[in-house]
């Protein structure tokens, strides 16, 4: 069994390095850039990855179009932000070792925000499919939220896969009007009816389902963080979506 790592990245100079260097189970690492402006390429190239450059076609068919020019059939595909923990590491060494069960694996995700890793607030175990046959699975989903489809068994992963998401509340606040441009237009593009009370109510339940439901409340004040910026999501989703299609009525 040989394993390709498949990555796509955009200046991601700050993150490379450390998600290529956890990736010694892994008999290639191939990094799709597309197009970045900072030193990505140089890091991934000096690190021994194969680089091939190719523009962005969304999150989803970028990925399938990585795990496509990958060497191998097996895939473990990662964002630039992760990478593996040791204890994870080994149990695809362990696979590897002894061939694989299942069509695919799902892996929990820890993820680490202001500097905390949070164990809560709907965050973990947050599982994902990461490792999969291609013969067997493609990444779906054609605006956020792309995920892995498996057309076989699938098995579990028990060590944790590492996420390093946002430094700052000004980063997150960055990275979420990006995500809200994209839901907002998955919402309109597929003809999504939400009315003056989802607008208004939908902020309020979400933070409260976060905070108190998931136990944010056991992350500190990260957890507060949290439950604040996932109801302000949800706020400025819904405005886009209005915006973007001035008919729809609120």
């Amino acid at each position: 069994m040989k394993i390709s790592a498949t990555i796509v990245a955009f200046n991601e100079e700050r993150n490379i390095a450390r998600v290529i260097e956890s990736l010694r189970c892994c008999d290639e690492i191939l990094v799709v850039d597309s197009g970045s402006n900072d030193r990505t390429v140089e890091i991934a190239s000096k690190l021994g990855a194969r680089v091939i450059e190719a523009s962005w076609h969304g999150y989803a068919a970028q990925k399938n179009i990585a795990a496509g020019l990958a060497a191998h059939d097996w895939i473990l595909s990662l964002d630039a932000d992760e990478s593996l923990s040791e204890a994870l590491e080994a149990e695809i060494w362990q696979i590897k070792k002894t061939g694989p069960a299942f069509d695919g694996y799902t892996v929990p995700r820890l993820a680490q925000y202001l500097g905390r890793w949070i164990l809560h607030s709907g965050w973990h175990p947050d599982r994902k499919v990461r490792l999969f046959d291609r013969r067997k699975a493609k990444w779906v989903g054609e605006f956020v939220h792309e995920s892995v489809h498996v057309d076989g068994s699938v098995g579990k992963l028990e060590s944790n896969l590492l996420h390093f998401t946002c430094n700052s509340l000004s980063e997150h606040l960055r990275t979420m009007d990006g995500y809200t441009t994209l839901a907002a237009q998955e919402l309109v593009t597929r003809g999504k009816s939400f009315g003056y009370a989802r607008l208004l109510f939908d902020p309020a339940w979400t933070f409260f389902q976060t905070y108190f439901l998931k136990c944010g409340f056991l992350d500190g004040v990260e957890g507060l963080a949290i439950a604040y910026m996932a109801g302000l999501y949800n706020f400025v989703k819904y405005m886009k979506a209005r915006h973007m299609s001035p008919g729809r009525k609120l």
